[in-house]
This record gives C-alpha cells, structure tokens and sequence, in this order.
C-alpha cells in the first residue's frame, strides 16, 4: 500500500539553546504550545539540547535514561536524570569509528535489568587496514561508568571504511537479541547472498550464542546468524504488541522506503526489487517492484521520508493513539504515525512537520509519554495537553 496521507500543517515554536549537561527548568516548561493532531492534543518539553545526532534512548530502573550520541568518537553514552536535566557522559565507554554514517549507534536495557544488570549497545569499529564494521557489545553500569564489557557479535566481513548504511537497531525478546544491519551502500548486491552480515536481519541469543533453530542454521556456507535478507538499510525495528509479528522499516533509495514484517528465512528483495529509483534516476536493476520468492513490503513511502526509529506505542496517556504505529522521519523531517486496522496501514498522519527537524528515533517512556531525539539536537518529550 501506498502513503496517501498529505500531511497536516502545525505552528512553529522557537526552542532555546543551551549546555548540553543542564537543563534549566525554564528550558524544560516550554509546553506552553498546544499541539493539536486529528486524536491527540500534546505539549512539548525539552529534556537535553545540544547532542548532535541522539540515535537511541532507553530507561534505568531508577528513571534515569541512557542515551547514545553517534556524533561522538568518544564518550558517546550519556546518562540523563530527566527530573532534573542533568546529564553526564559515562566513562569507558567503547572509541567508535565515525566515517560513514557510523558511531554509536542502538542502545537497550535489559528487560531483566534489575537481575543481571546489562546494558547492550551496538557502534561501528575499524581495523589498521582501513576497513570497518559493526559490533554489539553488552556491559554493566557502576556510578557513572561502563563495566565487565562483552563482545557479543561481530559483522562479516569488514568493509571499506567510506561505506554507509550500518543500519542498525536492536530488540531483545524472549532470550534473544534481534539486530538489523545495513548493505553497506556500495556492497548492495551482498543482501541477496547469505555468506556475510549485509543486509540482514539477524537473531542471536542474548549471550551472543547462535540458536540452533534460526533458519540458516545448519545451511552449508550460510552464516548461521541470518534471520532474513534482501534489506536495505534497515533503521527501525519494534515487536507489535498485538500478536508479536517483527516490523522493520528500512531505507529506500530514492523513493521506495519500506515496512516489512519479518518472517524468518524470507528474502525482501533488495536490491532485485525496489519502488524506489536510484539517486540518479535510473532504475534499480531491472526497475521491477515484484519477483517470485520475494516479499512485498506490508507499506511503502513515494517520495522517500527517510525513516529512523520505530515503536509501538501502548501506553495509557495518549489512548487515541493507542496501537499505532510510530516512525522518526529525517529527510522529510516530522514524526509518522501509523494507524492499523486489521493489521494493514489505513491512515497516515505527518506530526510536527514545521518544526522541519530530522527525527532521529523515537521511544515509549515508562510513563508512558514519547519521547524522541532530533539531529544537531535535543531529547524532546511529548505529553498530553491536559497535563500542561
């Protein structure tokens, strides 16, 4: 199905700038703007400002967050009391290679946090000889630094270092840990074939170990990791809460961005079929949209939005939006909502797009309000307009 929906025009409002370790309170309260959406009215406040490129966000037990910043070479976890506004910079936290789109990129409390303690993140590395690619590691937290750090998994195979499109995002459910990575741009052919990394949607256990029962598994010269194929650069990953089905959305070229519901074993069919053109104009490929033994996406995006971060959202403070879909849009620059009927996309709604700011993910709080993060850049977090 198509995007049809055309979009809803909203009043600008002006946010402040200020130190990216303290928030001050007049910073925060700038909800005084009523946002109204065809369910929802919202407000508006700033958490952080000041953090180049906030590419994910999770909770602390305490309430506390944990933020990633992919600009940073170094340091580029940050812990922010959202009460307060204050935040710091976690020590010996991993260095990361930033060419190409990379750096620190997804991050995830344990859902068992209180028991074991992990905190998992995933960020690209380079080797001497100049070739790069994405590891995803698990540690602890002692005060304010990173401890007992484990390598859980590892791309393969390196790559050119000026290569993009990393993906990445990571889910953990069940014991296992779901992690999307990109074609690598310039090796897109290699997401149709199941001897490297490229391109996949991948399943691990939790401790890094390889179910036996993925898909691949017992395929001679397949990677036993791979969970499907044939992806792009897939940048938004979310379990849906109403019967479990893994969603991904993944870049498109030009046009063609895409939502999938990951099944495993399947092949969605980059780069062999596409909705989109490439940034030349020309075809991909064949310039075909549909072949035998590969997936049609569920929903796709004429022109392009260029989609991040992906939730569910299933809390209690904003019910008329309860179920639907949400998506961190950078290139057209709003948030994207979804909404489902039977399982298929029936309406679209474009929020925020006057405020013209890449959204780079976006989150359910444990208090149920959203939170999403903006390029060059805040944490900003959207609460009912009854709560102003």
């Amino acid at each position: 199905m198509k995007n049809f929906f055309a979009g809803f025009s909203m009043a600008v409002f002006i946010l402040a700038s200020g130190c990216l370790f303290q928030t001050t309170d007049e910073d925060r309260n700038i909800g005084k703007k009523i946002f109204s959406t065809l369910d929802v009215n919202f407000v508006l406040d700033t958490l952080l400002k000041e953090i180049n490129v906030p590419s994910s966000m999770d909770w602390l037990p305490d309430g506390k967050a944990i933020i990633s910043d992919r600009s940073k070479r170094e340091n580029g976890i940050i812990l922010l009391d959202t009460k307060t506004g204050k935040a710091i910079s976690l020590c010996n936290v991993p260095v990361v290679y930033l060419e190409g789109g990379g750096g620190i990129m997804d991050i995830l409390v344990h859902p068992d946090y209180n028991k074991n303690g992990w905190i998992y993140f995933s960020y690209s590395i380079m080797k001497d000889d100049s070739t790069s690619t994405l590891v995803v590691d698990r540690a602890k937290l002692s005060g304010t630094c990173l401890v007992q750090n484990e390598r859980l998994f590892e791309v393969k195979p390196y790559y050119k270092s000026d290569a993009g499109h990393f993906g990445n995002r990571l889910l953990l459910k069940d014991g296992y840990l779901y992690i999307s990575m990109g074609e690598r741009y310039y090796a897109r052919d290699s997401a149709q074939t199941l001897t490297n990394h490229f391109g996949k949607i991948l399943r691990i256990h939790e401790n890094g170990t390889v179910p036996a029962d993925n898909p691949f598994f017992n395929r001679p010269g397949a990677l036993p990791e791979i969970w499907s194929y044939g992806h792009r650069n897939p940048q938004g990953m979310a379990f849906n809460p109403l019967n479990g089905e893994l969603w991904v959305n993944e870049h498109g070229p030009k046009g063609g961005d895409e939502i999938n519901i990951i099944k495993p074993g399947l092949n969605y069919g980059w780069p062999v079929i596409c909705y989109g053109m490439d940034y030349d104009g020309k075809p991909i490929g064949d310039g075909i949209t549909k072949a035998k033994g590969m997936e049609q996406p569920h929903y796709y995006y004429v022109p392009s939005i260029a989609p991040s971060g992906m939730m569910f959202y299933t809390g209690d403070q904003f019910p008329g939006w309860k179920n639907n879909v949400f998506i961190g849009a950078m290139a057209l620059q709003h948030i994207n909502r979804l909404v489902l009927f039977e399982n298929r996309v029936v309406k679209e709604e474009r929020l925020l797009q006057e405020q013209k700011q890449r959204v780079r993910f976006i989150k359910q709080g444990p208090d149920g309000y959203i939170y999403f993060g903006v390029d060059g850049g805040m944490i900003l977090r959207m609460r009912p307009a009854n709560t102003l």
